[in-house]
């Protein structure tokens, strides 16, 4: 068992989430685990209590409490076979640096409290060392990258930080957004469900638009494009967010009066546009990672099928799904 240490941030891992930072210096300590030590207040950032998805900076000091070493550790349990073939099965695209998957909508990305079961916890099914590059909502389908080194989880990060990464998401609205394409943009921070629409989720997290200055406030940019609509009731929307904030297209499709369709948090009083399933109708259908002295890598996913559903229902066609965003910015 180590001493409690305190260790500085280099510059060069500057913008990392602090949870992801401490599991590079620490491989053997299970996520959960890590979890646990920041909600006790163990693991402390310049001296205070933090979350996991803090942005480090250089310089910073890291207060990590006494832990086992490697050599106490017990293996990680093995991982279920059902587990390991589904997370094999996800696969889209891999190379020596690289993995990308498919993930369904309703399997999270990582654990916490009573989420057992989810992406993290099944990388090693794909070989060791793999870690996640970024993040996707649990009802949220689409491309997620899987770093298999050390080096690759550091340059594909640094790509999303610097926002060189390009994201293109898919999303069935309630209604239509207004204008039809553009770029929404304000600062957002977090807030609690309230029951104006008679939801049973009320009290629970959610974003909301506040001005600048609102503690916790962060600036989030999307634009947006509507490709086809099924008269007023519904539409398909493909959207970019050049920022990446949480639950930010979900709340931008809100507050352009047209929510995600099966979007339990943000929502409208219009009725649901019938035929569609009760499920989250959002989808990460296209992601573009730039390389230094090597052509981008694009990878793409299958949309899952309550949105498949969804689109022949509307009469929508996916092949008309091409967007100039350059246009709209």
């Amino acid at each position: 068992m180590s001493g409690v240490q305190k260790i500085t941030i280099p510059d060069h891992d500057a913008g990392g989430r602090l949870d992801r930072w401490f599991r590079r210096q620490f491989p053997h300590i299970p996520h959960g685990k890590v979890e646990k030590l920041l909600r006790k207040g163990e693991i402390r950032l310049d001296g205070k209590r933090a979350k996991g998805n803090v942005r480090i900076e250089g310089g910073q000091i890291v207060r990590v409490p006494p832990l086992p070493d490697p050599s106490d550790m017990e293996g990680p349990p093995p991982i279920p076979a059902a587990d390991a073939e589904l997370i094999r099965s996800l696969v889209i695209y891999e190379d020596e640096e690289l993995i990308a998957l498919n993930k369904p909508a309703g399997l999270a990305v990582q654990g916490g409290t009573k989420t057992a079961r989810h992406v993290d916890g099944m990388l090693p099914a794909l070989g060791e060392g793999c870690r996640l590059v970024h993040r996707l909502d649990r009802d949220t389908s689409g491309v997620l990258v899987i770093a298999k080194t050390a080096a690759a989880a550091k340059w594909a990060g640094r790509a999303f930080q610097s926002r060189r990464a390009e994201k293109i998401y898919w999303g069935i609205t309630n209604g239509v957004p207004r204008p039809i394409s553009g770029e929404i943009k304000g600062y957002m921070a977090k807030g609690r469900l309230d029951n104006r629409f008679g939801n049973v989720n009320e009290g629970k997290e959610v974003m909301m638009a506040v001005r600048h200055g609102h503690e916790g406030a962060k600036h989030a940019r999307t634009l947006y494009d509507v490709r086809s609509q099924a008269g007023q009731k519904a539409a398909w929307v493909a959207m970019m967010p050049l920022t990446g904030r949480t639950h930010q297209l979900r709340l931008h499709m809100q507050l352009l009066g047209a929510p995600i369709a099966g979007d339990p948090r943000y929502l409208t009083d219009r009725p649901a546009p019938g035929g569609l399933a009760h499920r989250l109708h959002l989808h990460a259908r296209s992601l573009e990672l730039p390389r230094e002295g090597k052509p981008p890598l694009k990878f793409t996913a299958e949309m899952p099928p309550h949105m498949k559903n969804a689109f022949m229902t509307l009469g929508f066609d996916p092949s008309n799904d091409v967007v100039d965003w350059e246009d709209l910015m």
